[in-house]
């Protein structure tokens, strides 16, 4: 693999550290800015709001660009926004300073994903792209739980200057590495916009926004699941956590490599597979080692679908590479969003924690028959269509 994919992925690294470490820095935040527990919470909403507003007006603003240029700017533009995070005076300026820094996002992991699938063979193009969402996983492994040791013994400041310093080092990577062609290619803003009155893209992208709610009905509300119904302990569900995290990183290597062999049978086997595992987690939940083993397959089935996501999205907008590929990193945050709701809804309808797998379940089987339909729209599977 190309040195310029490390880079991309100790760039992802950074943005997913600075996206959830915020959540294991809430209590921190709370007591120093004086704001509740739940106000602090905002902050990690206000982000993912950041993120798929901001997303396609990013990648329409950098529409124009090279691709190189695109990302040292929103490289650039993280590490002002953690910056600010750093030296917020108080909760406005978090707030705003959080809002900045996830404007970036979905046009870096957009753009990204481009340039990781334009640096190799076509065969490869899949594995690439997990290669860079490794960064992602690995953020889940070990960004946050160090972020989050590092904010308890210096203060929740210490960590958002730790993220800073990441960026900078990925700044200069990408400046540094990224292939001179880079600096060329650019994309046609009206083709682009073209792209989009294809219906089968909007049917890929409707698949990732139910792929993410299912994951996050579940994954949202895991701690409380697994400490009122699983009975385990506060610091057991960290190492619970942990688990999950290398069932992620596994998924999306595996899924890299599936999806490089045939992208509509990885899709619809994760698919299948994330619906059979959340019901049997409703059951499986109720025992220790059952549902530890549960949950790891579930990991493992979850983040194996993502390459093929970006993947799928690029394909059916293959005019539009830089937007579509922005717009589904948008979908993703939009589906996270849901699946929480979905998730809070089962519960405050006093269906219980452990029916939530069940909803999950369901969105599983949605996002799969939303796979079938856009497929549909082809006579064959999409090929990519990137300029080398």
């Amino acid at each position: 693999m190309p040195p310029a994919l490390l880079v991309l992925a100790l760039s992802a690294f950074a943005i997913g550290t600075t996206e959830f470490v915020i959540m294991g820095l809430l209590p921190q935040v709370a007591a120093d800015l004086g704001v509740s527990i739940p106000g602090a919470g905002w902050l990690v909403t206000g982000y993912a709001l950041g993120v798929a507003i901001g997303a396609p007006f990013m990648a329409l603003v950098t529409s124009s660009w090279p691709r190189k240029a695109a990302l040292l700017v929103l490289m650039s533009i993280f590490i002002a926004g953690n910056l600010f995070c750093a030296l917020a005076s108080d909760y406005q300026m978090l707030m705003l300073a959080r809002v900045i820094t996830a404007l970036c996002h979905g046009a870096f992991f957009g753009i990204g994903s481009v340039v990781a699938a334009s640096l190799v063979p076509e065969n490869r193009r899949a594995s690439a792209v997990a290669l860079m969402f490794t960064g992602l996983t690995l953020a889940n492994v070990l960004g946050v739980p160090l972020g989050t040791a590092l904010g308890q013994a210096a203060g929740w400041r210490s960590t958002f200057w730790a993220v800073t310093l990441i960026g900078v080092l990925a700044l200069i990577g990408l400046w540094r590495v990224l292939p001179k062609k880079q600096d060329e290619e650019k994309a046609d803003l009206r083709s682009e916009l073209r792209a989009l009155r294809n219906g089968g893209l909007w049917l890929a992208l409707s698949t990732t926004v139910l792929f993410s709610a299912a994951v996050f009905a579940l994954f949202t509300y895991i701690t409380p699941l697994l400490g009122e119904v699983t009975g385990v302990s506060p610091s057991g569900v960290t190492w619970s956590l942990l688990l999950i995290g290398l069932g992620l990183t596994l998924g999306n290597v595996l899924g890299g490599r599936l999806a490089d062999w045939r992208l509509l049978t990885t899709l619809l086997g994760v698919f299948a597979s994330l619906a059979l595992l959340s019901t049997l987690f409703a059951w499986t939940s109720r025992a220790l080692v059952p549902a530890e083993l549960t949950l790891f397959l579930w990991a493992a089935a979850a983040f194996a679908a993502v390459p093929a996501l970006q993947i799928n999205v690029v394909a059916f907008g293959a005019g539009a590479p830089n937007l579509v590929s922005t717009l589904n990193i948008g979908a993703f945050n939009l589906g996270n969003a849901l699946g929480a709701w979905i998730g809070g809804v089962v519960i405050a309808e006093g269906f219980g924690l452990s029916r939530v797998p069940l909803a999950a379940a369901v969105l599983a089987v949605l996002a799969l028959i939303a796979t079938l339909l856009s497929f549909t729209t082809r006579k064959a599977e999409p090929q990519l269509a990137l300029t080398e």
